[in-house]
């Protein structure tokens, strides 16, 4: 379903890319496909699982526990 994928996207370009919903909103597919492969490996994005690095960088992005 279209809506369950793009709130889907919405929060990855937010939590990755520190979009906020008017930069995702304004953003074309090509550009937000383009920055999600550049961080492709690094970001844990395609396929990858996250490692215990990526969950303590994002308990310290989002420190609300």
């Amino acid at each position: 379903m279209f809506s369950e994928s793009a709130r889907r996207l919405a929060g990855i370009a937010g939590a990755w890319l520190g979009w906020r919903p008017g930069e995702f909103w304004e953003a074309t597919p090509a550009e937000l496909a383009t920055v999600l492969e550049a961080l492709g490996g690094a970001a844990g994005i395609g396929g990858t699982c996250a490692t215990r690095e990526d969950l303590e960088r994002l308990k310290r992005m989002f420190p609300d526990g």
